[in-house]
């Protein structure tokens, strides 16, 4: 069972996409260590510790941009020729940093986040999830299970053995994530990317698509996209403690 060659031109549309899906991520953490750190000055000026983290618009387009990042990791997988060995290394930075979060003196533990979704993923599709159904039947099914899974998880209680299924999308009484992406429905929105990159990987797009440049800080983003999700908490909370501390908070 053999992928797709990757091609040997970088598509800076992608990355220039992935890149800007990063940083809408990076400023919304931000806005999480604002109100977590300065949580007295975030309730005096706007009322609520959390609404900058917390309101209707970023809870709307926090799943946007994600969704985009998670769709177009499954539209890579049909560019790269080591599906399994991405995987698996994304899954053991994952759980690693499982391991770092729990320690007491962080005490905010990332159970299931991207990152364990995506190496998931990857692993799924290097053991060649889909191979055998028509391509021309994959998004359709996708879409149907991606809103079968959502109404399934949202719907079905699991009672007891939801413990065991939180990968899934199934939590239970007291659960808690910082970083929280199960398998159900996002599995679905990662395979979507997977089928629309046949057409990138077979070059059917206008050439267009191809030749676009994209914008370079963006791309650049996309580009170390997993080292940059690795150390931008670190690195903006060291930030929001020197505004703590210049501010006098």
């Amino acid at each position: 069972m053999s992928e797709e060659k990757a091609p040997k031109k970088r598509i800076e549309l992608i990355d220039t996409l992935r890149g800007l899906a990063v940083f809408l991520m990076v400023f919304h953490h931000f806005f999480y260590d604002l109100c977590w750190l300065l949580g007295d000055w975030t309730t005096s000026v706007f009322g609520s510790r959390w609404v900058l983290f917390s309101n209707p618009v970023f809870n709307f387009l926090h799943y946007v941009f994600a969704g985009l990042f998670i769709f177009l990791a499954g539209l890579s997988c049909r560019l790269s020729r080591s599906n399994l060995k991405r995987g698996a290394i994304c899954f053991a930075i994952a759980m690693a940093m499982t391991f770092v979060t729990s320690l007491p003196v962080i005490d905010s533990p990332i159970r299931f986040g991207v990152l364990h979704l995506l190496g998931t993923c990857m692993m799924i599709y290097g053991l060649a999830a889909d191979k055998n159904v028509p391509r021309f039947l994959r998004l359709g099914i996708y879409l149907v299970l991606f809103a079968a899974s959502f109404w399934l998880v949202s719907s079905v209680s699991t009672e007891e053995i939801a413990k065991w299924l939180f990968p899934l999308g199934w939590t239970y009484p007291g659960f808690y994530s910082a970083d929280y992406f199960p398998l159900f429905p996002w599995l679905f929105v990662f395979l979507v990317g997977s089928w629309a990159g046949y057409y990138v990987a077979e070059k059917k797009l206008p050439a267009r698509f191809y030749d676009l440049k994209g914008v370079p800080f963006f791309s650049w983003l996309g580009k170390k996209a997993l080292i940059i999700y690795i150390i931008h908490q670190p690195v903006l909370y060291a930030l929001v403690m020197l505004i703590k501390l210049i501010a006098g908070k």
